[in-house]
């Protein structure tokens, strides 16, 4: 079928070669001669269908159509680079050049790697790491046993256990996050109301077994005695940002106007 196309197809562009035909003629003939499901409406003749002229037989004189007019001014061999452009670039190396540029260039500038783990870049008081447990000052554990950080992690990860104390109060015997479970998402700690489990800044706790992921209680509250300082200085850090972004908020509404919060950003930063 292709082959027969292109015989019916030749016509056409003979004719055209010749000036007596255009690109819109070769179009609606080759349409015409095509096997493919048509409109019924589409089955008269072309210049039944539309409003063609008809081909002018003088090859001095050219019909000129709305597609031909798109295109009469493009010149590819005029649009590229001349032949003297491509020689110079061709025996001057002027591409390997201006590589070489910019390498030199970078070569003099600092380096924006680190050796890790001897250096280590800086991290947000965001950044969502290794879980720990917190005491109170006085060292007793935060945890009150309200299991809602058991209740909303999305992966399942943390069981709890608990009784009752002698004062009615409830304390934990039980406490495992399944590591291998967790997503890292945060919720536990956005849920817990005394901040009593937190996610450290602490990425490099890999290990050797899958036991080994298996937190119990013991290494939570490990974790949080090590880490302490760094953790309190975190929570401290991200309330004083939320503060400064609720007074902003709220100076918005009441006056229009908004006011920076640049000062308790640097506050966070120096006091982490």
């Amino acid at each position: 079928m292709s082959f027969v196309r292109a015989l019916v197809a030749a016509g056409p562009s003979a004719r055209l070669a010749a000036g007596r035909v255009t690109a819109s003629h070769i179009t609606l003939a080759y349409r015409w001669h095509s096997t493919a499901p048509r409109d019924p409406l589409l089955n008269t003749q072309p210049k039944d269908r539309l409003d063609v002229e008809a081909p002018i037989r003088s090859p001095g004189v050219k019909t000129y159509s709305a597609a031909d007019e798109v295109g009469k001014d493009y010149d590819p061999y005029k649009d590229g680079p001349s032949a003297i452009d491509k020689a110079v670039h061709l025996f001057f190396f002027t591409e390997i050049i201006r590589g070489m540029w910019i390498v030199m260039e970078q070569f003099f500038r600092p380096p924006y790697t680190i050796m890790y783990p001897f250096e280590k870049g800086p991290l947000s008081p965001r950044f969502r790491g290794e879980h720990a447990l917190r005491r109170y000052p006085s060292g007793e554990e935060r945890c009150i046993a309200c299991k809602l950080c058991e209740a909303i992690c999305p992966a399942q990860a943390i069981t709890i256990e608990s009784e009752a104390r002698a004062d009615g109060s409830r304390r934990t015997t039980r406490y495992d996050i399944d590591m291998t479970k967790c997503i890292y998402c945060g919720f536990c700690q956005e849920a817990c109301p005394v901040d009593a489990i937190v996610e450290t800044q602490n990425q490099e706790f890999s290990t050797e077994t899958r036991e080994e992921l298996l937190y119990n209680k013991e290494k939570l509250l490990a974790n949080g005695d090590r880490a302490e300082a760094e953790i309190a200085a975190n929570l401290h850090c991200m309330l004083s940002l939320a503060c400064g972004l609720f007074h902003k908020l709220m100076t918005c509404q009441c006056s229009g106007s908004c006011l920076p919060v640049t000062h308790w950003i640097e506050g966070c930063e120096s006091e982490a």
